[in-house]
């Protein structure tokens, strides 16, 4: 998916965000790759069902293309491939989102870019082989001529729409990973006067200056608490005193 703010890897949101399916739909990349896929099923789908015909002069079917069993072939596995490559790709433009590692992106950027290149150009030679083959093709009587024409001008379609995908993946390859938005960690730089590693380097030492409580002398007034003399317990009376009744 595309993503207009935000830190970036290839063009994409970096993991995390959810999976928005109307914005994603309405992506040009999107549109563009939906395109292709229909053009894909036209151009191999018209010659598999009215390709083949049989001719007056053999009762086995030949190409509708100047009866050249190649031309049709050609077409029909540049469009099956391209068919089947859309629709990996548009799983792909899906899951992309949810990739991590920036390598990974970077392998499926380039994946996208590769095969988008290399059927451009694929299309470019179908149609200009079934252009060709139809142009020497004289005997037109019997021939489904609407889905020749049909064959060639999507044809002609898919080198355009092939070919824009091919600048999208280009686009999307070179911004990289947009190092503006990632946060970075940058080594703090060495200092050559100092023997410690910079991360451990001492502070320098500011000395302060050291002022001493004072506290305030107990008042003089309140009168000093005297000692309580200590307690002597009186002797008892000695043992051989006589006993003394009361008088009455």
């Amino acid at each position: 998916m595309e993503d207009t703010g935000g830190a970036t890897a290839y063009g994409v949101s970096l993991a995390g965000g959810g999976f928005d399916f109307y914005k994603f739909i309405r992506q040009p990349q999107t549109i563009v790759r939906i395109l292709s896929w229909i053009f894909a099923l036209v151009v191999f789908a018209s010659i598999t069902t009215e390709g083949y015909v049989n001719t007056a002069h053999s009762p086995e079917a030949k190409c509708i293309f100047n009866q050249n069993d190649s031309a049709c072939h050609y077409a029909i596995g540049i469009g099956v491939i391209a068919f089947l490559a859309c629709v990996a790709f548009l799983v792909l433009d899906v899951y992309m989102p949810f990739m991590s590692n920036a390598k990974e992106r970077k392998y499926a950027v380039m994946a996208d870019l590769g095969f988008s290149g290399a059927w451009s150009f694929l299309w470019f030679v179908c149609f200009c082989l079934l252009a060709s083959q139809w142009a020497k093709t004289h005997d037109v009587s019997g021939l489904p001529e609407d889905a020749a024409r049909a064959t060639v001008a999507f044809s002609f379609f898919s080198i355009a729409t092939w070919g824009i995908l091919t600048y999208f993946a280009l686009v999307r390859f070179r911004r990289g990973v947009n190092d503006s938005t990632l946060p970075t960690y940058t080594e703090p730089p060495q200092d050559h006067h100092t023997a410690y590693p910079p991360t451990y380097a001492p502070t320098s030492y500011n000395p302060t200056t050291y002022t001493p409580t004072t506290y305030s002398t107990y008042p003089s007034s309140v009168p000093d608490m005297q000692p309580q003399p200590p307690f002597t317990p009186t002797p008892p009376p000695p043992a051989d005193a006589g006993y003394q009744p009361p008088s009455y």
